[in-house]
């Protein structure tokens, strides 16, 4: 099988402000007013908030970790795609090969896309892609086109 283009992946470090920017108030909040119910005696709403705060600070850590930083170890730092066949590298070594049913997914900002696909077991992955990742606005743009042409 012929090698498709290929993109490095760079951490996003302004996307990260603005992940923190976001998650940070929204978990602080919910934390106080979870508190604020537990003092006022309302032990089910602080119950449900306080799981709503550890909700969103375990999303908000997921993402900055993995797709804004690309710290964990299943953090995509390089992908290869053509239309049929996408190659993701992840930071610990291994080679991910998305083979079938490739669908791209883009927001309506156009700054970040989903990616899911079958790979070779028929397991389904996915991945998050943000612009700030990547090394050049045409290798975002390039690789969208690559894996949905129309």
């Amino acid at each position: 099988m012929a090698q498709g283009n290929r993109y490095t992946l760079k951490q996003d470090r302004n996307g990260m402000v603005w992940d923190l920017l976001l998650y940070i108030p929204t978990v602080t909040a919910l934390v106080a007013i979870a508190a604020n119910a537990w003092v006022q005696e309302n032990p089910y709403l602080a119950y449900l908030l306080a799981f709503l705060a550890c909700f969103f600070l375990i999303a908000g850590a997921n993402r900055i970790l993995k797709t804004r930083l690309m710290l964990l170890p299943t953090s995509p730092v390089a992908i290869e795609a053509e239309r049929q066949r996408v190659a993701l590298f992840l930071r610990n070594g291994q080679t991910l090969e998305l083979l079938k049913d490739i669908k791209l997914y883009k927001d309506f900002s156009g700054r970040s896309f989903g990616l899911t696909g079958l790979n070779a077991v028929g397991q389904r992955l996915q991945f998050v892609f943000h612009k700030g990742q990547f090394m050049l606005e045409r290798d975002y743009q390039a690789l969208q086109n690559t894996l949905n042409p129309s």
